[in-house]
């Protein structure tokens, strides 16, 4: 850990924490900061991976889902007629 740069985090943790960190750090011959690096590293290596909405719509099948649209479908302002247009009152 010498080589790189390193912050400073101040954590309070319930006294049986301590005493568990602390038997644990002498138990595998290693300082408390070793153990609670090891084990912050471990939890965020097995945390899941914060994906887009893009993402997790396209994993989940509803991008490029419609069927027979018009190739040009964004881009000519033909197809958007009367898009976001109040719909109609019935009688």
């Amino acid at each position: 850990m010498s080589d790189m740069a390193s912050q400073r985090v101040t954590v309070r943790i319930p006294r049986k924490l301590s005493v568990q960190l602390r038997r644990q750090s002498r138990t595998h011959g290693l300082t408390e900061s070793d153990l609670v690096r090891q084990a912050l590293e471990k939890y965020l290596m097995s945390s899941p991976e914060v994906r887009s909405a893009y993402d997790l719509a396209e994993d989940a099948g509803l991008i490029a889902t419609v069927k027979r649209a018009p190739q040009d479908l964004s881009t000519t302002k033909r197809h958007f007629q009367g898009f976001g247009d109040q719909p109609r009152k019935r009688k």
